[in-house]
């Protein structure tokens, strides 16, 4: 695998936990629990990769539809992920951030979310984003929102700037598990230009080899930005192209 060639950002829709429990006869939250393994496995093998970024959609915030066991089981176990895997994640040079509403958390979840955050501000290894109560839609609005109230133009740069990601570049690709083919209001503005990948693979089930099949197809992309293939400076790798004031 080629270093200049791999994703500088990687995205992922963690699609497919539920159906990997009830094809095993176990509760739903089974899967979301093995989902957990899948994704610390997906995190060392991005850093071991050179990835910079790796932003995942942990609950979105059309998942408060769902069974309320179930919600209330991926609650306490986001819990159950801060005070054993944060310690893992700082020692390993990992950047939390968690993306999303909180409005809506308990205050015992997001005094846990801003610890963890505080706690490994300092690593560089790997940005590690997790969207969590997050929308597409949503992160538009509260931008816009944002740049109102101060009275600033809306303009594409301004809401850039206050995307709920801004911290990180656009995604150059946005992996989705679990068979289904759309985004489900996941980085829409972000992934304007993303390279998108669609896998049968249920997350559960995503392992090292998953992950480099999905960048050896992102390798065998021809990235132009709105340019042509001729306009294309041959050997420029991915990660060289603009990723923040992209136009069509």
């Amino acid at each position: 695998m080629t270093a200049q060639r791999v994703p500088r950002h990687v995205a992922i829709v963690m699609d497919g936990n539920g159906r990997w429990a009830t094809r095993r006869f176990l509760p739903r939250v089974a899967g979301h629990r093995q989902g957990v393994e899948s994704l610390r496995r997906c995190v060392r093998a991005c850093a071991d990769r050179g990835i910079e970024v790796l932003t995942v959609f942990a609950f979105s915030s059309e998942n408060w539809n769902r069974p309320k066991d179930e919600v209330s089981g991926l609650m306490d176990l986001l819990l159950l992920v801060l005070q054993r895997e944060v310690p893992r994640l700082a020692a390993d040079g990992v950047q939390l951030h968690f993306v999303g509403d909180r409005t809506a958390l308990s205050a015992r979840l997001v005094s846990g979310l801003s610890k963890a955050e505080a706690d490994t501000a300092k690593n560089s290894r790997l940005v590690l984003n997790i969207c969590f109560n997050y929308g597409g839609r949503w992160d538009v609005a509260q931008a816009a929102a944002q740049l109102a109230a101060r009275g600033e133009a809306i303009t594409e740069e301004s809401l850039n700037r206050a995307m709920a990601l801004s911290h990180s570049p656009d995604p150059d690709l946005v992996i989705r598990t679990g068979g289904e083919q759309r985004l489900s209001n996941f980085l829409l503005w972000q992934s304007a230009y993303s390279e998108l990948y669609f896998t049968d693979c249920l997350w559960p089930e995503f392992d090292e080899a998953a992950l480099d099949h999905a960048i050896e197809a992102f390798q065998g992309r021809e990235r132009r930005f709105g340019k042509t293939s001729e306009q294309l400076v041959p050997g420029l790798g991915p990660q060289h192209k603009p990723l923040q004031s992209q136009v069509a």
